[in-house]
Formats: structure tokens, sequence, C-alpha cells
């Protein structure tokens, strides 16, 4: 199982800040249904070459996805003083229900993280409490780490709140790749102020993103290695988070165990009082 949950990241980084009211009757097929968007909206249809970077990019990110995901991954913190690692599984179900269990270390053992649509809840054992994310803290960093809460799980808002453009090509590593850049429509609600994506022509997925602040700096460098083949995809099973005005930092995300449309992944895994449940 190597990719899964965290294969997100790449798409990742630019995730809306707004939250919708969540929906506890949605049905199973509904969260199973494609995610579709409005070429329209953001693609000058007119223009081919603006329509292929889009197409790529939403390729990219489809491509992470399966109708459920089940991924045991391994997350390593490097400070200049210190590091520490965070052993974690995660399951997933369509686009918008996610679940992370923390496996080790012991102090933070089975603290779990639930996703439903735009809405966030954090279960911590040690103290019996449950604590929704607010959209205030969505930009924290997750547990010490280089990601943030809003980078931990599967958007499309790379694909939807961005413009784009193809750029000459690149090879990553010796391997030849689309370069793709991407600029936030007027109201769109993210972060960057420009993303630079490299997939690889070969496998059809982002392995380095480059993410600019609304002045033009660059802020956040993601790589991605190791790519691996799990069955009808490939993708990296390694990824690299560096904040490149920090000197020393990074994170790294490698997935141990990746597995796509698993049986038995439902709509009752995620839920509030599944995650109190758990034991691993």
């Amino acid at each position: 199982m190597r990719s899964g949950l965290f294969i997100i990241i790449l798409i990742y980084l630019a995730l809306p800040l707004v939250y919708a009211q969540d929906d506890n009757k949605i049905s199973t097929t509904e969260v199973y249904t494609e995610v579709k968007t409005d070429i329209k909206e953001n693609v000058n249809t007119d223009n081919k070459e603006d329509v292929k970077a889009r197409n790529l990019v939403d390729k990219a990110y489809k491509q992470t996805l399966g109708k459920t995901n089940k991924s045991t991954v391994t997350m390593t913190i490097t400070r200049p003083q210190w590091s520490r690692t965070v052993t974690m599984t995660s399951w997933s179900l369509g686009t918008d229900y996610f679940l992370i269990y923390i496996n080790q270390p012991a102090r933070e053992h089975g603290q779990t993280f639930l996703k439903r649509k735009k809405n966030m809840w954090n279960w911590i054992p040690s103290i019996g409490r449950s604590i929704k994310i607010p959209p205030s803290m969505m930009l924290s960093s997750w547990m010490g780490s280089d990601f943030n809460n809003n980078e931990l799980v599967k958007q499309n808002s790379l694909v939807n709140d961005y413009t784009h453009k193809m750029l000459a090509d690149k090879e990553i590593k010796k391997a030849p790749c689309y370069q793709i850049e991407l600029i936030p429509l007027p109201t769109a609600p993210v972060v960057w102020g420009k993303v630079i994506l490299y997939i690889n022509k070969q496998y059809g997925c982002i392995i380095k993103a480059l993410y600019y602040d609304e002045k033009g700096v660059l802020t956040k460098q993601l790589n991605g290695s190791d790519i691996t083949n799990y069955g009808n995809r490939h993708l990296p099973a390694t990824l690299e988070m560096i904040p490149v005005l920090k000197k020393g930092y990074k994170t790294v995300m490698h997935t141990e165990q990746s597995a796509f449309n698993v049986k038995g992944i439902t709509m009752r895994i995620f839920t509030e009082q599944h995650m109190k449940r758990i034991h691993l």
C-alpha cells in the first residue's frame, strides 16, 4: 500500500479555507460519483494548450483516488536539532471522507483525525475529548510537521481554483515532465500566489511542486520519488516537503503499504462515534 492518503498531498497544497455544512445523509452513490468540474469556469476553451494543462492536472489528481483506500504511512520530521517519526494508518472513501489513526509514538497512540466533506475532528484519547478543528486552524502545522491540516486530505482545488498554462517541458531526475503553471482565480479561497507542477509524462503523476506566496517568493517545495506500481496506477511512494525559507527543516512521508478499492470501507467508518472506538 504505498500511496493513498498522502499522495494526496501532491495536489493538495491549495485547499479552500471555506467550510461547508456537514451532510450526514449523503448517499454512497454520491460518494462514489467521479469528481466533475466545469471546465468553462477556469479554462479558456479556445486555447487548446490551457485545456491540455487542466486535463493533465485533473488526471493526475484523479490518479491518486480510488473508490476506497487503506494506507500505512511513516512520517519523519526533521529539524536542525532533532527529528522524530510518526506512523499512521489511513482510510478514505471517495473524495470527501478520510480517517487517520496514529500508531506511534506511544504518547500519541490512538489519536484520530476524521474528515467529512469540509469538516475535520481530532479525537484525543488521553483526555477523552473530540475537538472540531475550526477553519482558523486549518493552516496550522499538523503534529509539528511541515504539512498543515489542509494538506492532509485529497482535494481538487488545484483543478478548480486555478487557471492552467503549459510551460516548456522539463526533465526531473532524467524523466521527461510536463511543466504547468497555476495562477489562482480572483475569488479562489487559496493561500498560494502561484504553483508550478511537474507531471511525469510516462506515468501521469506529479513528482515535483513549487509553491509561491502572493509576492512571488518560493515558500514550499514538494518532491516525489520512488514511483511505485499500485495495480493500475503509478504514484510516488515518498514525498518530501521542504519549507525553503527554513534551513534544516523538512518532512518526509513514506507510504509503506497502500491498497485501492478496498472492500469493507463504508460510510459507517467515517463517524465521530467510530473514530473513538478504533484500536490498532
